[in-house]
């Protein structure tokens, strides 16, 4: 099909032609910017479920199929064979580096993960308790009050620089937050380490005794941050678009993108399967609640199976399983209720025809969860790892809108359901 096809659509005795657009991969794209100024009237997509409000060359997902890919490459393939620096070079610039090309990213990145150290002080602005990622939104916003010499958003040069920075400084960040809500120093980053290895250096280690990355460990958190890096045009994503739409710096919508996350219907995903396994609480228990999930009338829901993208299955959980046995291979489960929980409940699921006919397997936050509260994260650090890990498919779409000459400030339509005109009264006659 050429793009030069068209819908038809009546409007009142009056014909519309539509022009269809064809993507390289997916449905085709009806054309309807032009449909307000022929036919006076908008559509309605509460959501956007049904609108593609941008074109895209960075990542692409069928859900049917069970298939998600950077750039065109399957994610299966790169959690095998790659890392999560090189998938950032190829959502960044679109192929993946030479040894050369990959050697120069890495060292950009590793030596721009130290932070301002007057933002030590913005931090100690907050309460003890606040969440980790109530921190990450003021301090990722506040970077553009200590970063000026990147936040000129038509300079392509500082773009690159923002966008550097922000991959390299958002673990530190998000370790930061962590020691601050514990009560421990906060940790500087090594550039001895590698990107996964220097977060969970920054997050575990102590200055009173030497702290050793397990390269089990370091591998499974490489992993979650590569499986969690870009998913199209999500919520944060979107929002981020939304937001930099109106020419806000990098820094602003980014920050913008991280608040969205937070929602528990986006990244708290994961944070909502481990309360679950906690709330089950032992393996006994573990019937009751299969009986509850089955049961219609119940309020109670198995989080962490089945995926609202992913019809058949979801691509990221295979590998997150392994990762997930990897893991608890290592640390062991015997002295944790939780995880006990956590893996009988995945057996029952592979198993049982219930699970397995509506196609309810295990999804990514299922396994995630599972790795990082083995790891010793709680669960308020969750969504955190979950921003680090998708900053870089922020800035990746965040960068293509900028240099997208269609692209415009974003304003969604309404159906307005108010009251129609009407005069003032004034207050003695009401």
């Amino acid at each position: 099909m050429a793009d030069t096809d068209t819908a038809k659509l009546t409007i009142g005795g009056k014909e519309i032609d539509l022009p269809i657009m064809k993507p390289s991969v997916g449905p085709n794209v009806v054309d309807i910017r032009k449909l307000y100024a022929q036919g006076d009237i908008f559509t309605y997509d509460p959501g956007f479920t049904s609108t593609a409000a941008c074109s895209s060359t960075i990542t692409y997902i069928d859900g049917d199929k069970g298939e998600l890919l950077y750039r065109g490459y399957p994610i299966e393939g790169l959690a095998d064979k790659s890392h999560f620096l090189e998938c950032c070079y190829l959502l960044l610039y679109g192929e993946l580096p030479s040894a050369g090309e990959l050697e120069d990213f890495e060292s950009r990145v590793t030596r721009h993960t130290m932070i301002h150290e007057q933002m030590h002080n913005f931090f100690r602005g907050f309460r003890r308790d606040a969440h980790p990622m109530a921190i990450m939104v003021g301090v990722v916003g506040a970077m553009s009050a200590f970063y000026h010499d990147s936040t000129d958003i038509g300079d392509p040069w500082q773009r690159e620089v923002a966008s550097i920075r922000m991959i390299a400084k958002m673990p530190t960040i998000a370790a930061m937050a962590y020691k601050y809500s514990i009560g421990q120093p906060f940790v500087y980053p090594k550039n001895s380490h590698d990107y996964a290895g220097n977060f969970l250096h920054m997050c575990f280690s102590v200055p009173a005794e030497e702290y050793v990355v397990d390269p089990i460990l370091s591998r499974a958190m490489d992993r979650i941050m590569m499986l969690h890096a870009d998913h199209e045009q999500n919520a944060s994503t979107s929002t981020v678009r939304l937001a930099s739409s109106s020419g806000a710096n990098p820094f602003a919508s980014i920050a913008a993108g991280i608040a969205c996350l937070w929602g528990p219907a986006h990244g708290g995903a994961n944070q909502a399967c481990l309360e679950m396994l906690q709330q089950i609480g032992t393996v006994d228990r573990i019937p009751e609640y299969i009986a509850r999930a089955k049961d219609k009338d119940d309020p109670f829901r198995l989080m962490g199976f089945g995926h609202r993208v992913y019809k058949n299955f979801d691509p990221r959980a295979k590998v997150m399983k392994q990762s997930a046995d990897e893991v608890l291979g290592l640390l062991g489960i015997e002295n944790n209720e939780t995880l006990k929980v956590a893996k009988e409940l995945e057996r029952i699921a592979l198993e049982d025809p219930y699970f397995v006919d509506k196609k309810l397997y295990p999804n990514v936050d299922f396994y995630s969860g599972i790795i990082l509260e083995a790891m010793g994260f709680p669960t308020s650090m969750f969504t955190p790892i979950f921003a680090l890990s998708r900053t870089v498919g922020w800035i990746s779409q965040w960068k293509e809108m900028i240099a997208d000459p269609e692209q415009k400030i974003g304003r969604p339509r309404q159906r307005y359901m108010g009251a129609p005109r009407r005069e003032y009264i004034e207050i003695e006659d009401r």
